[in-house]
């Protein structure tokens, strides 16, 4: 990791950046009931929804390098704790391009998420991240991310 600093603004016509990205979020060992194309064009269908409606409590950042290339973007939702009725940020999704990985990139996008987080009175930062997408887990579990809830599914058939 290096020691490299970055821009981080609010996504302003990077659709296409983002969206390339979307491959990255499938980029390991799926569930078995899971198929690769569901789950690429379902989540590239929620961040379209998303960059064109701009709904409320969603935010979308880009972070850029020094020469104002994005290397990669985080998805912020303010949502309510069901427990507690709190505020909590949700990171719907994160992605660093895959030329960036081991920068700091993804780091200090998660950095941003908790100072967001603080600046809007959230109470928890939380995420939901594939059991096989061991690299995320790690960065993730080394940036003081634990278990909170665990997401369980079995096929019907």
């Amino acid at each position: 990791m290096s020691d490299a600093t970055y821009l981080i603004r609010l996504a302003d016509d990077d659709d296409d950046f983002i969206l390339g990205l979307v491959p990255r979020f499938v980029d390991f060992t799926l569930p078995p009931w899971r198929r690769r194309h569901e789950c690429i064009e379902g989540i590239r269908n929620d961040l379209r929804h998303h960059l064109d409606d701009q709904p409320a409590n969603s935010f979308l950042f880009v972070a850029e390098d020094d020469d104002g290339e994005p290397v990669g973007f985080i998805h912020l939702q303010k949502t309510q704790d069901y427990f507690t009725g709190r505020s909590n940020c949700h990171i719907s999704d994160v992605a660093v391009a895959q030329q960036h990985e081991g920068r700091g990139v993804g780091r200090a996008l998660l950095e941003h998420a908790e100072s967001w987080a603080r600046e809007h009175r959230c109470h928890l930062v939380t995420l939901a991240v594939f059991p096989g997408n061991e690299r995320a887990r790690a960065i993730y579990e080394s940036a003081g991310y634990a278990a909170d809830l665990l997401r369980l599914a079995k096929p019907v058939r």
